[in-house]
């Protein structure tokens, strides 16, 4: 459970990560001369600087998302029982393991058209990192300053589309949720009229009826609905401290609070952090926790990019409260 947002134009992206459980995450930049190696693909010695959140296997950053320093961002978000992954390469093909597409991407691709073209090739082989790592179902986002695009592995192949809402969730698939928002044309910030019976006297109760049949819960449909509308019609401030703050704002819109989502195996589903990158310069990580409501940034710094050793951030947990005493 996941939602990632995009917003090329403002060079901001970032996503809710909802999981009942942590994964080692860790932020993670990955210099320029960090060599990554491929099951079916010549190795990368230099590529990309890499900046996201990632889990350390066996010393090799494996991203739930990032951004490099090309201002390209792609995120990778569950889609259990429609992600597809072959069982052999294909000749001719460009063959990768699911976990392969980020170092891949992110190291060779400043844009999305140059993703896109590179993904068009992609057959994607049911191996997972080693013995003992999951193979996830993942459907992925790509965005930067020249679009979004949707990536989702199903049966008949690699599937890409154009992500004009810039928002991603979970199942079904990216054309369902497209068509579901046909569902609510009628929903809009403003105070509805009164169109149920003009002829009678139906009072509007108090503030907040702007988004008047906005679904409430966490599902993945719900949250796609709730997101394409919280982004089309949000409004940022002109300083960009301020815009970071709002982007978290939105996120927090879509986010899972614990207690709310209770899965099969009896533990909570919740949002175990947000993330917001800012690429309109060297990439900025900022981040917070479910524990910790305070936002934390990363900055990207060439002298880590130059090096060839990963440079790594644990996330801060702690409350972070700051006390004022009055008078």
């Amino acid at each position: 459970m996941c939602t990632s947002l995009s917003f090329p134009e403002r060079a901001l992206y970032g996503r809710n990560l909802d999981l009942e459980y942590h994964f080692g995450e860790q932020v993670v930049l990955t210099p320029r001369n960090f060599p990554f190696t491929f099951h079916h693909h010549p190795a990368l010695a230099q590529h990309y600087a890499l900046l996201g959140m990632a889990n350390l296997a066996d010393g090799v950053p494996l991203y739930a998302e990032a951004a490099n320093e090309a201002g390209l961002y792609m995120a990778g978000l569950n889609f259990p029982g429609n992600a597809h992954y072959f069982d052999a390469p294909k000749d001719g093909a460009l063959n990768l393991a699911p976990y392969e597409l980020f170092p891949l991407v992110l190291g060779q691709c400043a844009t999305v058209a140059e993703a896109r073209k590179l993904l068009e090739q992609v057959h994607l082989v049911a191996e997972p990192f080693g013995p003992g790592y999951p193979l996830a179902p993942l459907h992925w986002q790509v965005a930067g300053p020249d679009g979004v695009l949707v990536a989702e592995p199903m049966a008949d192949g690699l599937h890409l589309y154009d992500d004009a809402w810039g928002v991603l969730t979970n199942n079904p698939p990216f054309p369902w949720q497209q068509m579901n928002l046909n569902q609510y044309r009628g929903v809009s910030p403003a105070t509805p009229e009164n169109r149920f019976a003009p002829a009678r006297e139906l009072e509007v109760f108090g503030q907040g009826m702007g988004g008047l049949g906005l679904p409430g819960d966490a599902s993945p449909a719900s949250r796609f609905v709730r997101a394409a509308f919280y982004k089309q019609n949000a409004v940022f401030p002109d300083e960009r401290a301020g815009q970071i703050v709002q982007f978290f704002h939105l996120l927090d819109a879509v986010a899972m609070v614990r207690g709310g989502v209770l899965t099969p195996e009896g533990r909570w589903d919740e949002t175990i952090y947000s993330c917001c990158l800012d690429v309109q310069g060297p990439p900025v990580y900022y981040y917070k926790t479910y524990e910790s409501g305070c936002i934390h940034a990363v900055a990207f710094t060439e002298e880590a990019a130059a090096g060839r050793e990963l440079v790594c951030h644990k996330p801060l947990t702690d409350a972070g409260f700051t006390e004022h005493t009055l008078g």
